[in-house]
């Protein structure tokens, strides 16, 4: 017998065990007694009780009368919908319950109050005059309230109402009473509020009246005695410079903006900056030379030392600051401001060398937190920056830069890159290749955030590399990275071994592109297999039909009918006839992708039949997915040439409708049925309802056909090409025998130096034919179907006389690509019969060659063509 073994794990029921176990019971009943308090007491129950009797009107006004502050929330948040029923008696009497209530209200039901009218006003149930003489009071009475968030909400809806507002009722109600409330004697609120306001009314009224009456109070706001009103006011100049026009912007908000972006708050000054940065357009050449470049160097220069707050606000505009100052600067400043750029994009990375662990300064993790923001605004404006130093010139001033942020330690700084990596690619152009490694290293990125922030632009960047940056290429340039194939498929495999299954769904969608950039056989084997893997072993539904989808894409594109073949064999075999049900569910998924991807008569030819055999599957849930999945079907049917299919799929319907035992199939059977009705059947010519559909099916038909047609070309040029091959070395090996030979009979045979012509001559034509007969040899193999030639010729000359006899005309008739692909008939043979009749050489290089008179000529070529039709008869 074997031993028993006990666990180190099994359960003990010690003393000291059994009181921690009471112990973790006590805390349990502990947990439970606050909810039991929380229950209402039956006199809560009375009071939160309402008479159903009553309709929604007088609901609403005995809750804001009697009811409970959660009951009152409730009113105040079904206003849009009382407005949108009963408008007359909301407003007659809802709506002064509401205003009576909402003073002494908590700021749940101030927030609620602010939201519900902003919603009545954006659903426009009543009229702009109605709203504001019922609810603009409201709004304005509300607006200072004491709580920062129940102020900025109705605030919000108040910005929002000036948008409709007409113009007398915004001057009388919010501009006369501004006066007052902006003034330094009101509270800080207060005048925050004003300054909001300001901004939004700018652009309301023309700007003679902004001028008059607006612009005191922007000036008096702008040197209040708090910086938050400064703040604040300094961030409206934007809005207020479009309101007042270039003329008054240069005259009355530059000097402001200059004084506030001097001023001793750091936030001031950040609000001047920014300001000033939105507002370069507005400027001409002379105000950006002479006052912002000024302020622009100075903020660059203080951003270091004294005044690292406008940072990471400085790192974020200077993209734009640099090209709207582009004009302006010179070489040395432009290098200044690259280097700059530069500089931000290691901040926080560099070490200084020669400092001890003493001398390094521990950097707080606010500040690490700083840098970490700086590098990825510098991310985000690298394509602008590419603009700035002209992108012919990136290799050279900024890849060093690019390839630093792609490999920097921190995420958010790579997610950036990787979202703004098309533009590079974009603007790099013809130069696109020199980024493929940094292309490479995202993609194989330890965070998934950064692969879901590449892939989004993916199908575009791999076009841009296939193609050069050039368009149109018609052969993929992708075979020049060899690492990249590899890197796209380890990228999938770590989506699809991570718990993200929306990226990896993305990524599978996106990768649908790749038969545009790399070849069919690349494809097959690196990428179809594996999303058939995925169909089949994967658990989430959204990444099988993804799948699915982009392995249909494949298919399309595929140029070996061989492995295509295959792949639908599989298709049919794995998932619609497999032992899971969820594979045959996956198999209709994918001939929904079919029938739309593909021609008509593709889809009838391999997956008619496999469909329909799933009306007899034992899982309902198989066949109430191919009854939806039947109008789809017939519409791929074409009369009269799919008669016979279209009679399997009426019997089919015919079996299920009297066969079929689950009540729920039967139902939706029913109604496909009446939609199968419905629907007409396309003919195989062209029909006017059907045009649309039936042209794209025709491109699509002709686009397969095109596929199969390349593919016979693909396999007779490679034929050809290996029959010239051997055909080629076998003639150098017997050229270099004829070498060897002659080298042999020139030592041995004494040449005389006074010959006489014809043994020139004679040797000159030797030469000659042979020049001819290898030539003819190298170009193209002899086809089978001219053998009866050969056998003609070799009757009247010895055994390679019937190569010799083609000549010059065989030569250029095999060298013929229109021969290559042209089926063998009897023109083919009468070609052939009439270059036969050129003179043919003799293999005897002892004896000169003869040559014959023009009637020997006349009647050998008789001789040879009468064979030639005794043999073809």
């Amino acid at each position: 017998m074997h031993p028993i073994i006990i666990f180190s794990y099994k359960m003990d029921f010690s003393q000291n065990n059994l009181f921690g176990y009471i112990e973790d019971l006590q805390e349990l009943t502990i947990i439970e007694r606050p909810v039991r308090r929380s229950l209402k007491t039956p006199e809560e129950i009375e009071r939160l009780t309402v008479d159903e009797e009553l309709n929604d009107i007088e609901r609403a006004v005995y809750l804001l009368s009697s009811g409970q502050d959660i009951q009152g929330t409730s009113v105040v948040a079904s206003l849009p919908v009382l407005m949108r029923q009963n408008p007359a008696e909301t407003l007659r009497r809802v709506l002064p319950k509401v205003r009576e209530v909402l003073p002494v209200a908590g700021v749940e039901m101030q927030l609620t109050a602010a939201v519900s009218l902003l919603t009545i006003l954006q659903e426009e149930s009543i009229s702009i005059h109605t709203y504001s003489h019922s609810f603009l009071p409201i709004i304005l009475q509300n607006l200072e309230h004491r709580d920062a968030g129940v102020s900025n909400a109705w605030l919000e809806t108040l910005l929002a109402a000036i948008e409709a507002l007409p113009k007398e009722t915004i001057r009388h109600e919010i501009l006369n009473p501004l006066v007052s409330k902006a003034q330094l004697s009101q509270t800080l609120q207060s005048r925050l509020v004003s300054c909001k306001i300001l901004g939004k009314l700018a652009n309301k009224f023309e700007a003679h009246i902004v001028k008059r009456e607006i612009l005191p109070l922007v000036k008096s706001l702008c040197q209040d005695v708090e910086y938050e009103v400064r703040s604040c006011m300094c961030r409206q100049l934007e809005l207020i410079s479009q309101g007042i026009g270039t003329e008054l912007t240069k005259n009355v908000v530059l000097p402001e903006l200059v004084e506030l972006a001097r001023d001793e708050s750091s936030s001031v000054r950040l609000a001047a900056f920014e300001t000033l940065v939105n507002l370069l357009e507005m400027f001409d050449a002379d105000d950006r030379s002479q006052t912002v470049l000024p302020l622009v160097k100075s903020f660059c220069e203080k951003s270091f030392k004294a005044d690292e707050s406008i940072l990471v606000s400085l790192s974020y505009h200077l993209g734009k600051l640099c090209n709207g100052l582009y004009g302006i600067f010179t070489p040395e400043q432009h290098l200044r401001f690259l280097e700059f750029y530069k500089k931000l994009c290691t901040l926080g990375l560099e070490q200084e060398n020669g400092h001890n662990d003493n001398q390094v300064q521990l950097q707080t993790l606010e500040q690490e937190k700083k840098y970490i923001s700086v590098r990825k605004n510098c991310a985000y404006n690298l394509p602008a920056m590419m603009v700035f130093v002209d992108p012919k010139n990136f290799n050279l001033e900024l890849y060093s830069t690019f390839f630093c942020l792609c490999h920097d330690p921190e995420v958010p700084v790579r997610h950036t890159v990787a979202i703004g990596f098309y533009e590079v690619a974009k603007l790099l152009n013809t130069d696109v290749y020199v980024i493929h490694k940094e292309l490479v290293a995202l993609l194989q990125d330890e965070s998934l955030e950064v692969l879901d922030a590449l892939i989004g632009h993916l199908p575009e960047i791999l076009e841009l590399l296939s193609t050069g940056g050039e368009g149109g290429g018609s052969d993929s340039k992708l075979l020049n990275f060899p690492e990249l194939i590899p890197a796209l498929t380890r990228a999938e495999q770590r989506a699809a071994t991570s718990l993200k299954w929306r990226t990896h769904e993305k990524l599978l969608q996106k990768y649908a592109c790749l038969p545009h950039v790399i070849s069919s056989d690349q494809i097959y084997y690196r990428f179809l297999h594996r999303m058939l893997t995925i169909i089949m072993t994967n658990n989430v539904l959204p990444v099988q039909k993804a799948a699915a989808r982009t392995l249909c894409v494949y298919l399309r594109y595929n140029r070996k009918q061989e492995q295509r073949h295959e792949v639908i064999q599989k298709l049919i075999e794995q998932l619609g006839q497999g032992k899971s049900y969820w594979n045959r569910l996956r198999f209709l998924d994918t001939c929904e992708f079919i029938i739309e991807l593909f021609s008509k008569s593709f889809f009838c030819e391999y997956f008619f039949l496999p469909v329909l055999e799933l009306t007899h599957d034992p899982v309902a849930n198989v066949r109430m997915k191919l009854c939806y999945l039947l109008p789809k079907v017939k519409s791929t049917l074409k009369v009269p040439t799919n008669k016979h299919l279209m009679q399997q799929l009426e019997m089919c319907v015919r079996k299920l409708l009297c066969e079929e035992k689950d009540k729920d199939v039967l139902s939706i059977v029913k109604k496909m049925v009446l939609e199968l009705d419905r629907m007409e059947t396309s003919l195989d010519a062209f029909q006017k309802r059907f045009y649309e559909n039936d042209l794209l099916d025709q491109q699509k038909e002709r686009e397969e056909h095109l596929l199969f047609e390349l593919e016979q070309l693909e396999k007779e040029k490679q034929q050809n090409e290996g029959r010239s091959t051997s055909m080629s070395d076998k003639m150098y090996e017997k050229k270099r025998r004829d070498s060897k030979t002659a080298a042999t009979l020139a030592k041995t045979i004494p040449m005389s130096v006074s010959g006489n012509s014809s043994a020139a001559s004679s040797s000159k034509e030797v030469k000659k034919s042979k020049l001819v007969r290898s030539q003819s040899f190298s170009s193209q193999a002899l086809h089978s179907k001219y053998s009866n030639i050969d056998k003609c010729a070799s009757k009247s000359s010895s055994g390679y006389s019937s190569v010799s006899s083609v000549g010059k005309g065989s030569m250029f008739s095999f060298t013929d690509d229109s021969f290559r692909t042209r089926p063998s008939n009897s023109s083919g043979a009468t070609t052939f019969s009439s270059t036969s009749s050129l003179p043919s050489s003799s293999r005897n290089t002892n004896n000169s060659v003869d040559h014959k008179s023009n009637g020997s000529k006349e009647s050998h070529s008789r001789k040879v063509s009468l064979k030639n039709r005794k043999s073809n008869s």
